[in-house]
């Protein structure tokens, strides 16, 4: 391959099987840079390990992405998400009760409400 760099918006258009595919061979490439470094390469060389490895991130990354992405919308229509596809936020703000379920009040309570308003008392300046 030895493109150098991977641009990533090109990546988004790509299929599966070509990610796959580049991922290979950019790390059959990384292997090969790997030997001549031990054997004593350039130092150019060394700077394209760089590159290369940063351009591996950004294959698996976009691979990732559109995994996760059909992974949503495959659990889109299901009861439960899996807990990594669910907003991750702070343990206190994952347990805090729903707008729903804090709006509600029970019977009496709505009764009590409307037969004892709060008193507006006018307060003179």
């Amino acid at each position: 391959m030895s493109s150098g760099k991977v641009k990533t918006g090109q990546l988004w258009s790509k299929n599966k099987a070509d990610l796959a595919k580049q991922l290979g061979e950019l790390k059959t490439e990384l292997g090969q840079l790997r030997t001549q470094k031990i054997a004593g390469g350039s130092a150019s060389k060394l700077t394209k390990i760089h590159d290369l490895r940063k351009s591996i991130a950004k294959v698996l990354t976009v691979i990732n992405a559109n995994q996760r992405s059909q992974l949503r919308l495959f659990y889109k229509e299901k009861k439960y998400l899996p807990l990594d596809l669910r907003p991750k936020q702070t343990r206190a703000i994952r347990r805090r009760l729903s707008k729903d379920e804090s709006s509600r009040a029970l019977e009496k309570t709505k009764k009590r409400a409307t037969h004892f308003p709060q008193r507006k008392y006018a307060v003179k300046a």
